[in-house]
């Protein structure tokens, strides 16, 4: 593997996905430098989600590849791909809403902790160890993401901001080097989106990459390294929060046309 290739965390070659006569994505290539925030923008219906959700295993894509740290992993399920150090979140918060905060990041955990059947089901000491030891992490992440004070209520007494906080969370608990974070601040307030965006700062600074698909323009342009633009599958502008800010093809995905 030479330097650059090493500088990569994430590479996307020739990606395209096709579901029936539909072409989601098309022909897509991109890199995620390790260390750094990158942003995938564009319209509803660009593909987004559905690049997510090739790189995090929920389906191989038609053609091309995904490789993470130089290894392929475009065929891998998704609890493989976990285990290799990549977690998501998701548009829509999908929390165990009956278990408590605590318990939903601990489950979060179980990707790297993995005691024996047999000492699981008699609760023997080495699981009961593992246990302590998966509550000391997941408290030590729900107080770095704020929400230390409540880690015993139940996950769906709290309000929106905090649930998508929640879940960011329990991505964390798998200790991914990269993090998907699909829409963080969507349906947010202006204070929410704020929490929201100083998290994912502190994520990166923890060196933990972020690949982000967000709506918000104003949280995209201050926390990103670059950002990748997305129309009707295909890319259309890529680089520095400058560079896109003043892309006429960009202005014209957006604007229908009003440069």
């Amino acid at each position: 593997m030479n330097r650059v290739e090493a500088e990569n965390v994430l590479d996307v070659n020739g990606v395209a996905m096709a579901f029936g006569g539909l072409m989601a994505l098309s022909n897509l290539y991109f890199q995620v430098k390790m260390g750094t925030i990158k942003a995938i923008i564009g319209p509803n219906g660009a593909g987004k989600t559905t690049l997510f959700n090739i790189i995090t295993g929920s389906f191989p894509p038609t053609q091309g590849t995904v490789r993470f740290k130089g290894r392929s992993i475009e065929h891998l399920k998704a609890h493989k791909i976990a285990e290799q150090g990549i977690s998501r979140t998701f548009q829509t918060v999908e929390l165990f809403g009956n278990m408590t905060v605590l318990e939903n990041v601990m489950v979060g955990c179980h990707t790297r902790v993995r005691p024996s059947f047999i000492a699981s089901g008699f609760k023997l000491p080495v699981h009961n160890r593992k246990e302590a030891k998966t509550r000391d992490k997941a408290m030590k992440i729900l107080r770095f993401i704020g929400l230390g004070d409540k880690y015993d209520e139940p996950a769906e007494s709290l309000p929106l901001g905090e649930q998508k906080i929640l879940e960011i969370g329990r991505a964390l608990a798998s200790e991914p080097e990269l993090v998907c974070l699909d829409e963080p601040a969507a349906g947010l307030n202006e204070t929410e989106t704020h929490v929201t965006s100083s998290l994912i700062r502190a994520i990166n600074a923890r060196g933990i990459t972020v690949l982000l698909v967000e709506h918000d323009m104003k949280l995209v342009m201050n926390i990103s390294d670059e950002i990748l633009v997305l129309n009707y599958g295909q890319k259309i502008a890529e680089g520095s929060p400058e560079d896109i800010r003043n892309n006429t093809r960009v202005i014209e995905a957006y604007l229908g046309g009003e440069a």
